[in-house]
């Protein structure tokens, strides 16, 4: 039994002309890629935009791509600079949806009415409260927590050093307790 190649592997293959390659990249990473673009951005429309952005620089980076880091921790460098592009270019964060309360009042009732609207609450608390950290400490802890990243993966990702991001997980975590006692 061969084993799985590596992401690496794979990336250096794409940019010989293996385009089945890519394939197996794209599918490896596609919906974290997207979550975390989504998580960050809250419009759906736009975080396919920003996706497709991403993929499109993946694709002509490959001639120049160089396994020094995972390659993981290089496509999200790219989904980080090209937020940062986005949010350069806006200069500032959206607010929540307008219709956000009507869309979950259209979602399925699980359980009771009551049970659902608990759960609603209690994840649009926590909603709100990521929305209120600052952005850098919410990149680093949806990284940390949704993607699965190192300190140091994150730091290659966002230009910090360790002990920085480390910080700015630690401010973000002390901001979230308190922000969500009862």
């Amino acid at each position: 039994m061969q084993a799985e190649p590596t992401d690496e592997a794979l990336m250096l293959a794409f940019a010989t002309g293996d385009a089945g390659a890519f394939e197996d990249l794209y599918a490896r990473h596609r919906l974290r890629l997207y979550r975390h673009l989504q998580r960050q951005l809250r419009d759906p429309g736009l975080a396919e935009e920003l996706f497709q952005d991403v993929w499109q620089r993946v694709i002509a980076a490959r001639g120049r791509y160089r396994p020094e880091a995972k390659f993981g921790t290089w496509l999200h460098q790219i989904a980080h600079n090209r937020l940062a592009d986005h949010w350069r270019a806006k200069s500032h964060r959206p607010d929540a949806p307008e219709d956000a309360k009507e869309a979950a009042e259209r979602l399925p009732d699980p359980d009771t009415p009551e049970r659902a609207l608990s759960a609603f609450e209690e994840r649009r608390r926590l909603q709100l409260a990521l929305e209120e950290l600052p952005p850098e400490q919410r990149e680093v802890l949806l990284l940390r927590l949704e993607q699965e990243l190192t300190l140091e993966q994150i730091g290659e990702i966002t230009g910090a050093g360790r002990e920085t991001v480390k910080s700015r997980l630690r401010y973000a975590m002390d901001k979230l307790r308190a922000r969500l006692r009862p």
